[in-house]
């Protein structure tokens, strides 16, 4: 197969016509394969080895189990992600909008999403970073090392006593919400995404979500009377400056919520387990702490945290040589894309020496995730840096068991860990 345009070179700016990949002799669009042989418990199991697998077989397949034709190749992610006027993120999401209560910017394409995006940016970006969350974060990550020590060496869990509560704190007031506990934080999270996802109708699933969105929405209701007589630098507090109807600030507030926990959480377990991995990266990184930023990077590439993004056609289409019909669901693999030879070399490697840090874990285009530098800030420059600072002996505790779970929102669930006395 050959390409009409290159985007290997990882720039943004790729025309509508890469999404067309032809066959070497102009043959015709060849009809959807069916991946039949991917199953729920396979994705449990060991979901990047049938990622993987798709790419190597099937880069676009229809997998019947996912309900989505699944689209893996590094290029043609990120060309759809481009390209939101044929791979849109607007048609569709009715389960997310009942979830959340209205849709919110990540249900919307063009000026609409970019009306709202511009209005939190100020307080993601990066020089907001330095002079004002950094500090923040900071404070989050001692108070959570604090209760980490607490437990102490013998029975800390990374993901369970640090990696969830610093995420989930560091997401409470990034949206506003300081003074709410972390664990709802967290259990609010949990809760939408079930929410969002619960195409089977769970009623259970529908129970919880409501309870979630009523607490939330009643502690949101608590801070905009005082963010609006005292504003800060919080999404919410911008939001409501910027003249947003309260049930749209409440609606991406939630989605903030819903997706804030699970890349930062799984980012900061899975870069203490790759550095157990492999020890002479840890060896480097105490030589040259500049390199902790490399870790981050390679290990939202290796891991990506955020497997699959959920769009639909508004139009047909032609990937890698099959016909994909208009109101297809389709699932961007970005787990696959990020193991993508043609996109990364020596994909299965875990490097912090590539000259080109390359990778699609926060998306692509206009709709890519705006937290990535809070992620980046809190977890890589600060959270895992302080656990290996403060810890002497910090570790993998080997003599306890390691889990993993998921396979949209794919992590560990269990590392335990260890250090030298308490």
């Amino acid at each position: 197969m050959k390409m009409k345009e290159s985007t290997m070179t990882g720039t943004t700016n790729v025309r509508p016509e890469i999404l067309r990949i032809e066959t070497a002799d102009n043959q015709q669009p060849m009809p959807v394969p069916v991946a039949d042989w991917v199953t729920i418990e396979q994705l449990q199991r060991d979901s990047n080895a049938v990622y993987t697998r798709l790419l190597r077989e099937s880069p676009v397949a229809w997998v019947p189990v996912m309900g989505r034709i699944m689209i893996s190749p590094a290029a043609a992610c990120i060309a759809a992600e481009q390209n939101p006027e044929v791979f849109s993120s607007e048609v569709g999401g009715a389960h997310m909008v009942r979830a959340l209560g209205q849709r919110p910017m990540i249900r919307k394409d063009g000026q609409a999403h970019a009306q709202e995006r511009k209005v939190i940016n100020p307080a993601l970006r990066p020089k907001s970073m330095l002079e004002h969350w950094g500090e923040v974060f900071r404070k989050n990550a001692k108070t959570t090392l604090t209760e980490l020590r607490a437990v102490g060496p013998v029975a800390a869990d990374l993901n369970t006593h640090f990696a969830a509560p610093v995420a989930a704190r560091n997401l409470a007031a990034l949206v506003g919400l300081p003074h709410v506990p972390w664990q709802d934080i967290a259990r609010w999270s949990a809760d939408f995404i079930a929410g969002s996802g619960n195409v089977t109708e769970d009623p259970d699933i529908w129970a919880r979500c409501e309870k979630s969105k009523t607490e939330a929405n009643d502690a949101l209701d608590e801070a905009f009377v005082s963010l609006r007589k005292t504003p800060d630098l919080s999404i919410t507090s911008l939001m409501l400056q910027s003249g947003m109807s309260e049930q749209s600030v409440k609606a991406n507030a939630l989605l903030a919520i819903s997706g804030g926990i699970n890349e930062p959480q799984h980012v900061a377990t899975g870069s203490v387990y790759y550095l157990d991995r492999y020890p002479e990266i840890r060896a480097g990184i105490n030589r040259d702490p500049g390199l902790w930023d490399a870790l981050f990077e390679e290990t939202v590439r290796l891991l990506t945290p955020i497997a699959m993004l959920t769009r639909q056609t508004t139009a047909d289409s032609v990937v890698c040589g099959y016909h994909i019909p208009a109101g297809s669901q389709i699932g961007l693999v970005l787990a696959a894309a990020n193991r993508d030879p043609d996109f990364v070399q020596d994909p299965e490697q875990f490097r912090l020496d590539r000259p080109v840090r390359r990778h699609i874990g926060f998306g692509n285009g206009p709709h890519m995730c705006a937290g990535k530098w809070a992620a980046q800030t809190g977890i890589g420059r600060i959270a895992v840096p302080m656990l290996f600072e403060e810890l002497t002996g910090f570790r993998v505790d080997h003599s306890r068991s390691t889990s993993w779970g998921g396979f949209i929102f794919r992590g560990l669930t269990n590392l335990p860990v260890t250090w030298d006395g308490q």
